[in-house]
């Protein structure tokens, strides 16, 4: 009765609904999404979200060198899971009736390049990876159409971007969904003098940003969302360019950066995360620092491209980590170190761009005392 080939690991997560039609058009449906995309290989049959704790990520280093800093990862590590998950989801559904135009956005609604590529990640996450990589938290069932179960939440969604299903109430769909942004760029229609492609951000879901409002990037080019970044143009626009015009199908690259905040939430696209030499300063006097709200701000951010579209999704997880974490961990001289290093590396105005001149002397008195 069964027709499709047991080659895809996904199948035998797939629980049986008792409705052998069902279960064919289930297994049809990963079929089908699966063709061009790298199946997840590694799923977690027995993954408990509620007794796994975050990533800790402690990338310090000496000097601060303003690089790329690439590490390749396997497709099944895409979207990490923890027991963060629905705290951290209700937080988001929040922000969601809250800033809607700001957690939310698209370049332009009628472009069918954009839709594709909305269409097409949404697929791969809600139909293929997230039941495939989470089969506790996640299945897929349905009696006249496929559904995607979330088992933590108690919602169902559609597995396809469906025809009247609008690209805002896609990336809505997969923000309620995954504690994961993903910005989505595509490369302009011409390209420029040189023959090489230029990318521009055509969408995003994005609830936790770093101190930007991500609305204001729609459109722009890689190297005018980074302008702020000093030392960027010189040193890693270029490069970064070639880079993402090359990212292969099936490759996912991920890197982790840093930086510390004092009385800054998740939702952080109205400031208090960067700054500049020209803001001045208003030095946070050593002893004075509130360190119930200093905490070190870790973004895991990964790229790939989609194999259909050919879009690439920027994503990104945020951790936080108390300053007093770190230094029950032994790593206080580590970071302290690495505050400093910021000034000492190829690019010096990094201190000023992540804001130590306001908290740099303070975090370091508490680190090393």
């Amino acid at each position: 009765m069964e027709t499709l080939p047991r080659k895809n690991p996904i199948h035998d997560l797939i629980p049986s609904p008792g409705d052998w039609d069902i279960r064919i058009r289930i297994r049809i449906h990963i079929h089908i999404l699966s063709q061009d995309q790298d199946t997840p290989h590694h799923p977690l049959p027995n993954f408990n979200w509620e007794t796994t704790e975050p990533l800790l990520l402690r990338p310090f280093k000496p000097k601060y060198h303003l690089t790329m800093a690439l590490s390749t990862i396997p497709i099944s590590e895409l979207i990490p899971m923890d027991n963060t998950y629905k705290e951290r989801m209700a937080l988001r559904g929040s922000l969601l009736k809250e800033y809607p135009d700001v957690v939310l956005g698209v370049h332009d609604e009628t472009d069918p390049r954009i839709r594709r590529a909305v269409g097409e990640l949404y697929g791969f996450i809600m139909g293929t990876y997230l039941p495939a990589r989470y089969p506790t938290m996640f299945s897929l069932s349905g009696t006249k159409s496929v559904v995607l179960q979330n088992k933590v939440l108690g919602k169902t969604y559609p597995v396809d971007m469906e025809e009247g299903m609008s690209v805002l109430r896609a990336l809505e769909s997969l923000g309620q969904t995954v504690d994961e942004e993903f910005l989505i760029l595509l490369p302009e229609k011409t390209q420029d003098a040189g023959g090489e492609e230029r990318y521009f951000l055509a969408a995003y879901t994005a609830y936790f940003p770093s101190g930007f409002d991500t609305r204001t990037k729609l459109g722009l080019r890689l190297s005018a969302i980074h302008d702020p970044v000093p030392g960027y143009k010189e040193k890693l626009e270029r490069s970064m360019d070639r880079f993402f015009a090359r990212v292969e199908v099936g490759k996912v690259v991920a890197r982790v950066n840093w930086s510390i905040t004092t009385e800054t939430g998740l939702f952080a696209a109205f400031g208090g995360v960067h700054g500049s030499a020209a803001a001045g300063k208003e030095e946070i006097e050593p002893g004075m620092l509130d360190v119930d709200s200093t905490v070190v701000r870790c973004e895991r951010q990964t790229l790939h491209r989609l194999p259909r579209s050919k879009a690439l999704v920027f994503a990104f997880h945020t951790y936080t980590y108390p300053l007093q974490t770190i230094k029950e961990e032994g790593l206080g001289e580590e970071l302290a170190t690495a505050i400093d290093g910021l000034k000492a590396g190829n690019v010096p105005g990094m201190h000023w761009y992540k804001r130590v001149s306001v908290w740099g002397e303070a975090v370091k008195h508490f680190l090393r005392n």
